[in-house]
């Protein structure tokens, strides 16, 4: 039977009573939940709240968290090269981050997914992996993953395996050194497959993300495919979105995947896969590798209809949507009290808001048609 909230919160209190006397009482024992329990595995299970559910019926289950909005490095598509980032003072605190990630799991998230910028040039990151950690080890929370660029993946990637991190995905747009670094401004290809090398050798399963880019990367596509697969990595290719102003223009740079997969089509078999990962790919097989390609196509198809995430931003701000404007303060919110009372009823307000789609047409993208990087979103 489900209990209505206030009567959860009056048996909770009434238990937390009952464990202050057994403490009273206890002498030189512990008054801990696990002497008056016994074994933690006793101990009755609290009544979860209601999910997040929005508008149209889709349960939210998966959350995806930017935790800076800086990156070592300066993707043409993504971001302009002389970026201005935010002050460090606008930031959410890590703790900020865990109990907000906390508040949501409460609500039936059952994915958390840490993005960027690059996350992993944050500071102390991976106290926040290891906070966070400890849902999985409960079972509240089903996987912890993160989007990449790969550049600190040497560094963290034993201890991200270590904490649960089980898969990862690694932002790469081409094999050739040169053209790497012109598409970043400043990354060194070699660091990057350095970092790839090193999750896998620590067990992490790595799916390569890849922007296509008309007259940059198209010619490489099908390479870079049967360089994936054969090391056993998924790849998913990507429209450019037109979130944020850059110097160049998209249009330009816009190559639609329905082209892509045309000429793919031309050297591989593709047979569709029913597969999803609660993200917005959908998937096919090639049957000559024997590897797993997805597609996200924001432009040519919106991916909407079955969307089942939102997206916090470094300063506490929550977008239902990637590419619509509306967000929820809950920066306000988790500051207001150091209750969760006022912070969950700005997220369950805000769900009630998310839209039944996005608003991406690459034509009207001029300069932007979402002002925010991506970068500031996360990826």
């Amino acid at each position: 039977m489900c209990l209505p909230e206030n009567v959860t919160a009056l048996i909770w209190m009434a238990m937390l009573d009952l464990s202050a006397d057994k403490t009273a009482n206890a002498g030189n024992e512990s008054g801990s939940e696990a002497r008056m329990w016994g074994p933690a595995e006793d101990a009755p299970a609290p009544v979860r709240p209601a999910p997040l559910i929005d508008p149209f019926q889709r349960a939210i289950t998966y959350l995806r968290i930017s935790v800076t909005d800086r990156c070592d490095f300066r993707c043409a598509y993504c971001m302009a090269e002389d970026m201005q980032f935010l002050p460090k003072r606008d930031l959410l605190t890590l703790e900020e981050l865990d109990r907000l990630c906390g508040v949501f799991i409460d609500r039936g998230v059952r994915k958390l997914r840490i993005t960027g910028g690059e996350p992993l040039v944050r500071r102390d990151i991976m106290h926040l992996f290891r906070r966070l950690s400890r849902h999985l080890k409960s079972g509240a929370l089903d996987e912890l993953t993160l989007t990449t660029n790969g550049s600190q993946l040497a560094r963290f990637a034993p201890e991200l395996a270590d904490l649960g991190v089980r898969r990862i995905n690694v932002s790469l747009d081409t094999l050739d050194p040169q053209k790497f670094r012109d598409i970043t401004r400043r990354g060194d290809l070699a660091v990057v497959l350095a970092g790839i090398e090193a999750a896998r050798a620590a067990g992490i399963k790595v799916k390569i993300n890849a922007v296509a880019l008309k007259g940059v990367n198209e010619d490489e596509i099908t390479d870079m495919i049967a360089w994936a697969h054969g090391l056993g990595m998924d790849m998913t290719l990507i429209e450019v979105m037109p979130l944020g102003e850059i110097e160049g223009d998209r249009t330009d740079q816009f190559l639609p995947l329905s082209v892509a997969r045309e000429r793919l089509e031309q050297r591989f078999t593709l047979t569709p896969l029913p597969d999803r990962t609660g993200g917005p790919a959908r998937y096919v097989r090639i049957e000559e590798t024997g590897g797993r390609l997805g597609f996200i196509t924001p432009l040519t198809h919106n991916f909407c209809e079955s969307c089942n995430r939102v997206r916090l931003t470094c300063t506490g701000k929550l977008y239902m949507c990637l590419g619509q404007e509306d967000a929820a303060d809950l920066r306000a919110a988790l500051r207001a009290s150091p209750d969760d009372a006022l912070v969950t009823q700005a997220v369950v307000e805000a769900i009630s808001r998310k839209p039944k789609g996005h608003d991406f047409v690459i034509e009207r993208a001029r300069p932007a048609a979402v002002p925010r990087h991506m970068s500031v979103t996360g990826g």
